[in-house]
C-alpha cells in the first residue's frame, strides 16, 4: 500500500486544467444562495419568495475536455444569438419554481439575455399558458461572472410530482459552452434567435447534453427531504433510453412517490467518468463533495456508488499514464467522503461496484478490464459490505450480475459494453433499494 498522502487528490486550486480556480467555484454557489435572498416579484404573479426551498432536480456541472481526450463533445462549442430549450423531469413538485445557472468552468462573464420556464408538453413544445419569464435579482437579463452560479427569482408555477418542465435560455453574445453536463440523456433543442417564449420551436439542432442549467428548485412541502445519488456513469444513466427517465435514480424517485410518506426529492449528482481520486470528465469526488451534496438544502441521505473508473481508467487510453490505485487507496477516499457526510449529519449508504468483466473488449477502450483490476473491485466491494464505514449497504453488484458468472453483467441487463446496465438493469437496481434504508427513523 502507498503512503497515506498518495490517496488524497490535489485541491481544486492546484489543478490548472479544469477551468476557473477553487475560490471562484466556492464563491459561485455562495453568490447563488445570496441572490436567492433577494428574489423579487415573479412574472407568474404574486410575491415570488418562499420561506423554504428544496432542489428537485440537478445536473452536475462539468468542464469541457480538450481534443486530446477520446470522448466526443456532443454539443456545440459556442452559442451565438441562439435559444436553448432544455427539458427536465422533477422529482418533487411545488407551486413556485426557480432555477440555477452555472458558469463554473467559464473563464469569462456569460450573458443570459432571457430565461423562461414552462410546463413541458412533448418534444420541443411547452404547454400554452404555462410560460413564465424568469428574472435575476429583478433583472430580465443577467451577466454571470466566470466561475459563478446564479439563482433566478421565483415564479408561481404549479408543477406536479414527477412533472416535466422546460427551461429556455437565450444567449445573445458568443458564448463558449464551457460548463456542461455531458451525458444528459435528454434532448435539448437549439434554435436561432430569441425563441424562449415560443410554444413550439422547430429545429434539427439538438444535443443530449445539459448546457449551463445545474438545478431546479421548488418551494418545499412541509417536512420535505432530499436524497443525493452521488456516482459515475451508472448513476448518470449511461445506457438508459434518452428522454425516457429510466436511470435508476429516476425510478427510485417514482417508487418513493408511489410509497407516499415524507415528500422526497431525489437528486442525480452522477457524472459519467467520475472518479473518487482523480479528475478529467469532472472533478474528483473529494473535491466535488461540497457542491454535489452540501450545496443542496434538506439533504438527509447520500447514496454513494463510485470507484469503477478509478480501477478501470489506468492502463487504457482514458488515462494511460496514471498509476493504478490499490483497493486501500479507493477505500481511503471512501472514508473521507463518509467522514464529511457524518460531520454534517448526513447518512451515507454505500453501493457496491457492479461487474465489468471484459468491459469495452475489442474497442478503443480495451484495457479497462483486467484480472488484476477485477481483484481490486472485489476487495473494494468486500470492504463496502463488511467494513462498517457506510450507514447501510445497497448491493447493486449482486442485483445485476450473471448468477452463472458473477464477474459479468447479466446479458438481459447489459447495455452491450459489459459495464453499463440498460433500462431493465437500471429498473432492477432501483427496485432492489429497500426504501426503509432511506428513512432516518
Amino acid at each position: 500500500m502507498r503512503d497515506d498522502t498518495s490517496v488524497l487528490p490535489r485541491g481544486r486550486g492546484q489543478r490548472a486544467a479544469t477551468g476557473a480556480g477553487s475560490g471562484w467555484r466556492k464563491a459561485g454557489r455562495k453568490l447563488a444562495l445570496a441572490l436567492a435572498l433577494v428574489a423579487g416579484i415573479g412574472s407568474g404573479g404574486g410575491t415570488a419568495f418562499a420561506q423554504e426551498w428544496i432542489d428537485t432536480w440537478a445536473a452536475a456541472p462539468q468542464p469541457v475536455w480538450g481534443p486530446d481526450f477520446l470522448a466526443p463533445l456532443g454539443y456545440p462549442r459556442n452559442l451565438w444569438d441562439q435559444t436553448v430549450r432544455q427539458i427536465a423531469r422533477v422529482s418533487l413538485g411545488g407551486t413556485q419554481v426557480r432555477i440555477t445557472l452555472s458558469n463554473e468552468y467559464g473563464d469569462q462573464p456569460m450573458v443570459v439575455g432571457e430565461a423562461r420556464v414552462a410546463l413541458h408538453d412533448e418534444g420541443a413544445a411547452i404547454n400554452a399558458g404555462s410560460d413564465r419569464k424568469l428574472t435575476f435579482s429583478g433583472m430580465n437579463a443577467i451577466t454571470i461572472p466566470a466561475g459563478a452560479a446564479v439563482v433566478s427569482d421565483a415564479v408561481n408555477l404549479d408543477v406536479p410530482d414527477l412533472g416535466s418542465v422546460a427551461v429556455s435560455l437565450y444567449f445573445p453574445n458568443v458564448t463558449p459552452t464551457s460548463t456542461v453536463h455531458s451525458d444528459g440523456r435528454q434532448t435539448a433543442y437549439i434554435v436561432a434567435g430569441n425563441k424562449t417564449a415560443d410554444v413550439e420551436i422547430e429545429t434539427d439542432n439538438t444535443t443530449l447534453s445539459r448546457l449551463f442549467l445545474s438545478a431546479i428548485a421548488v418551494d418545499a412541502p412541509e417536512n420535505a427531504r432530499a436524497i443525493v445519488t452521488f456516482g459515475d456513469s451508472i448513476t448518470d444513466g449511461d445506457g438508459s433510453t434518452a428522454d425516457a427517465n429510466t436511470r435508476w435514480p429516476d425510478i427510485l424517485a417514482e417508487r418513493l412517490h408511489e410509497a407516499g410518506g415524507v415528500p422526497t426529492a431525489v437528486l442525480n449528482e452522477g457524472i459519467s467518468g467520475q472518479r473518487v481520486l482523480a479528475d478529467r470528465m469532472g472533478a474528483n469526488a473529494l473535491a466535488r463533495f461540497e457542491e454535489a451534496v452540501l450545496s443542496h438544502p434538506k439533504v438527509e441521505t447520500v447514496i454513494f456508488m463510485m470507484g469503477i473508473n478509478d480501477i478501470g481508467w489506468p492502463d487504457s487510453v482514458l488515462d494511460p499514464k496514471a498509476a493504478a490505485p490499490e483497493a486501500q487507496d479507493i477505500i481511503a477516499g471512501y472514508k473521507q467522503i463518509i467522514a464529511r457526510a457524518h460531520d454534517h449529519g448526513i447518512r451515507i449508504l454505500g453501493a457496491t461496484l457492479t461487474p465489468f468483466d471484459n468491459a469495452f473488449a475489442g474497442g478503443p477502450l480495451e484495457g479497462f478490464y483486467s484480472v488484476d483490476k477485477e481483484a481490486v473491485r472485489l476487495e473494494v466491494n468486500e470492504w463496502i459490505r463488511t467494513g462498517g464505514g457506510f450507514d447501510a449497504v445497497i448491493d447493486f453488484d449482486k442485483v445485476v450480475q450473471d448468477p452463472d458468472n458473477p464477474g459479468k453483467v447479466l446479458p438481459a441487463f447489459d447495455k452491450g459494453d459489459n459495464l453499463h446496465p440498460n433500462d431493465a438493469g437500471y429498473r432492477a437496481m432501483a427496485e432492489a433499494v429497500d426504501l426503509d434504508l432511506l428513512d432516518r427513523d
